[in-house]
Order: C-alpha cells, then structure tokens, then sequence
C-alpha cells in the first residue's frame, strides 16, 4: 500500500499529509465514499459538524474494518455551539455521531469575528479537552492573521493546525506567512480549486482548467487533480481533497510517484490571483452561523 508522508504537528503529533474529505458529501453517499477512501489507502479523515455526515464518516470507518488507531480523525466545531459549556457538549456530540470516544484534531471552523468572545470560550474548551486526552491536537479553520493574533493573546495553547481556502489562485501568503511564525500546519481546503467552479453552483473555469496546470499535468503524465495536489505535498501542507467517485478517490491518493521540479511549483506559484471563492470569514453570516447542530 502507498505510504502517505506524514507531517508533525508542534505537539508532536503526526498525521497523513494528504486527507479524505466529505465537503458537500450528502450524508447518505458518505458511508461508502469514506469505505471507498479507506479501502484505496487514505488514513485521514476530515469532517465537520455543519456537513452534516459525521455519522456517516463514523459508519464508513466502522465498516472498513480498519483499526482505529489507523486512522486519523478530524472535525469541527461549528459557531452555534460556540462558547465553554456548549464547545464541551459539542465534542460529545461530535464523538458520538463518529462512534469514538477520542478525536485526533478539532477544531473551530470560524472565526466569527462578530462574537470572538464566544470563539475564544469555545478555543478555552478545546484546550481542557486536549489537557483531558479527549482530542489530541486543536486547531482552528478560516483564521485570518488579525483573528489568529487576537486568539493567541487569549489563550494558551498555539493552534496546530489553520485549515484554509488554498489553491494556485488564491495561496494566502500573509496567511501562510503568520502561521508558519508560530509553528501552524497549514491544511488546505478546496486544494484542487474546486471552490472556484461550486461555490454558487456555477460551473464552469477552475484551477483545473487552467493551461499551465494542464500543460504540467501532459508533461508528467498526470491528471491537473494529480498535480496540484503533488504542489501542496512538496510545499509541506496538509491537503483534503474530497469525491464521492471511487476511481477520482483512488486518482487523488496516487500522488506519489512522480516529482514536481522547482521550475513546475515557481509556474504553479505564480498563479496566485489573490481573490477568495469561498466565504470571507470576517463577513457575519448571522443565519448561517446560528443554523444548530443535531445531538448525537
């Protein structure tokens, strides 16, 4: 079986470079996606309360056969559950929807600006549930370097973790920059732009379309997916591609056989365009962010 690169987090916990995400996954293709990924070699699961499928990644591990202890297990705590108390609640509802008793990697999934005293309450719950052996790293999603300053005043325990929109045409520099000086994995979301061609429902363009991405993917023989996740591995990130298709689960995993030259990562660079798809996070989505979360 391919062998993932593993990353250390700085707690020292290591995890798979390269996740299985269910972004957008309906909660009943998300059983047999998360079995289909498992099956192919992924180790690293990435979900999140707002998606509404932790039970189904939970039954997808359950039903892989793969041991537990395998397989790294991430999630995310949603903002109507933010605050000491309801963060708390919010991992046992978390735990119990995935059928474990303890998470590899939590996390906030934003920063919700309009109410930061709440997310630095829900960031003081993360902490107690790592200090407790309940999670074993914590971390935070969509933080801006003016949010992340904020919480890092606030509180005591560095993220490992900032999962971020990042893509060749949004790299988030001054992002990157402000995690790598405090010792945050960055971890992309929409890794292969997808974003970029689903946000609204429009389809269309992408990172995928673009010609020097394709143009490297003939020369190596590769798919644009194959390249541009290869792109975030050498630069050190953590990747979560997503599929529901089992032969693109399986092209998404087989990227490790082939290098990227520094002339290919400098063309890809260099794709930046600086704007965002997905949702600016210090925008205040008051109804989405209020939207509750199930129990258990």
């Amino acid at each position: 079986m391919t062998t993932v690169p593993r990353l250390t987090l700085n707690n020292g916990v290591t995890m798979p470079a390269l996740g299985f995400g269910v972004f957008r996954t309906p909660p009943e293709e998300t059983a047999a996606a998360v079995q289909s990924a498992l099956e192919v070699g992924y180790r690293h699961l990435d979900t999140a309360a707002m998606y509404r499928n932790e039970r189904g990644v939970g039954e997808g591990l359950a039903r892989s056969g793969v041991p537990r202890d395998e397989v790294f297990l991430e999630t995310k705590i949603w903002v109507s559950d933010y605050g000491y108390e309801s963060t708390l609640h919010a991992f046992e509802k978390a735990a119990g929807k995935l059928g474990v008793e303890q998470l590899d990697l939590l996390i906030l999934h934003q920063p919700a600006p309009d109410r930061f005293d709440q997310t630095v309450a829900a960031y003081q719950a993360l902490e107690t549930l790592l200090a407790d052996g309940r999670v074993r790293a914590i971390g935070v999603s969509n933080f801006m370097p003016h949010h992340l300053a904020t919480l890092l005043e606030r509180t005591e325990v560095v993220p490992a973790v900032n999962q971020i929109e990042l893509h060749p045409y949004f790299t988030q520099p001054a992002v990157r920059a402000a995690d790598a000086e405090h010792g945050i994995l960055d971890q992309a979301w929409s890794p292969i732009g997808g974003v970029t061609f689903g946000w609204d429902g429009a389809q269309g363009g992408g990172v995928l379309h673009d010609p020097t991405v394709q143009q490297i993917a003939r020369d190596h023989g590769r798919t644009p997916a194959q390249v541009l996740l290869r792109w975030h591995l050498q630069q050190g990130r953590s990747a979560i591609p997503k599929s529901t298709h089992p032969g693109r689960i399986a092209e998404n995993f087989d990227v490790l056989g082939f290098e990227l030259s520094d002339d290919d990562l400098a063309r890809i660079d260099a794709l930046d365009t600086g704007v965002r798809s997905g949702a600016d996070p210090d925008e205040a989505r008051l109804e989405h962010f209020a939207t509750p979360i199930p129990e258990a």
